[in-house]
């Protein structure tokens, strides 16, 4: 499956962004989905991720409460709602997608989309 991702740009801390996640080329219910972001002179970490149902999100600890992830299997689309957002949310954000299950570690995607920028000002 071909992964694209959209939805970056800039806002000032406390404001909100929705990135989307747009899979194509394969059966898109059959992979678990993640979000990762990556700053610069850091590596990749993971943000949220969401089970091929839907039904079973994931957060890291520093986003929980602030972000949300939904996917809508009609569209082929998942979305991550970023609340409450803090300059530290500044970074690349891509999406990934995992054939059997919903994994915190990178090298475990398959498929990965471009990268959408975010960038939070203080």
């Amino acid at each position: 499956v071909q992964l694209q991702a959209s939805g970056g740009g800039s806002v000032q801390a406390g404001g909100s962004l929705r990135l989307s996640c747009v899979g194509s080329g394969g059966d898109f219910t059959d992979y678990a989905i993640g979000w990762f972001r990556q700053a610069p002179g850091k590596d990749r970490e993971f943000v949220s991720a969401i089970n091929w149902g839907g039904d079973i999100p994931h957060y890291s600890d520093s986003v929980k409460g602030r972000f949300a992830i939904s996917r809508d299997n009609t569209k082929n689309i998942v979305y991550l709602d970023m609340n409450k957002l803090k300059s530290e949310d500044t970074a690349v954000y891509y999406c990934g997608a995992n054939l059997y299950y919903v994994d915190h570690d990178a090298d475990s995607y398959e498929s990965w989309g471009q990268g959408t920028q975010v960038t939070v000002s203080s």
